[in-house]
């Protein structure tokens, strides 16, 4: 494994986890790791679900725009973007539970929604925070999160780009269990492990037609949104949005 990820079995439970504490923040290299080791543990038969889970402080804070080489949507040297890796996540077999605790925002909140479950506490926090930094939604939620709660509150959160706390979260749909901080990857954990009680060829089939078509969706919805992220990347908004976000302050943005 990557020492950005972690895989571990328990039982017929694989636990892929982030490594990159506290803010476990994603790129094009992570998602593609992620993506791998979901590819890997397709083929494993002695998995039957997988826990996504991360270490440190919290689940996924959102895409690293520390480097300019690694904003999101940029692509790498093979032409892979954080996009396309993320196409490959959807294309995953196996029942997968996410295990969210601290923030989940932007990229983050969009890596916990590829997941089939979310198990959180309620001191977690959700964002699709984009608008806020003068940019347009990406990783697929403008498809997956209104599927996921319903469109008029996925507008909410585009729009606002508010924190929605974990009790929240579960009260909307956006989480399906609501746990104890201490108890959140023992009951993410469990989860899968009920899961992983059904006949496995059982639980692929379904989940393969319950999902049909959803990456071919999520395909043609990111490049929709890394074409408007191109766009709104030149604006001083934009430019305003990120460096309120790194100086923490309110962002007063112009309109250009």
């Amino acid at each position: 494994m990557s020492a950005e990820i972690s895989v571990t079995m328990e039982g017929h439970v694989a636990i892929l986890a982030l490594c990159r504490p506290p803010n476990n923040f994603i790129d094009t290299l992570l998602t593609g790791q992620i993506a791998d080791a979901l590819e890997r543990l397709d083929e494993a038969p002695a998995c039957r679900a997988v826990v996504l889970a991360a270490e440190g402080k919290h689940f996924c804070a959102g895409a690293d725009f520390s480097q300019a080489n690694r904003r999101a949507g940029d692509a790498d040297a093979s032409g892979r973007t954080i996009y396309t890796e993320g196409v490959r996540l959807l294309r995953s077999k196996k029942p997968i539970v996410a295990a969210v605790q601290g923030t989940a925002i932007g990229a983050g909140l969009g890596l916990a929604v590829v997941a089939d479950f979310r198990v959180t506490c309620a001191e977690a926090r959700f964002a699709a925070n984009f608008t806020r930094l003068g940019y347009h939604p990406g990783f697929g939620l403008t498809r997956s999160l209104p599927r996921l709660i319903g469109a008029q509150k996925a507008h909410l959160m585009f729009m606002t780009g508010r924190r929605i706390t974990g009790e929240e979260a579960h009260a909307m749909g956006l989480a399906d269990m609501l746990v104890p901080h201490a108890e959140l990857r023992a009951a993410a954990c469990a989860l899968a492990a009920e899961i992983a009680e059904a006949a496995p060829l059982a639980i692929t089939a379904t989940r393969a037609t319950l999902r049909a078509g959803w990456d071919a969706e999520y395909e043609a919805a990111t490049a929709h949104e890394l074409a408007e992220q191109a766009r709104l990347r030149e604006t001083a908004d934009f430019r305003e949005g990120t460096l309120a976000s790194r100086e923490r302050r309110q962002p007063r943005f112009i309109g250009a």
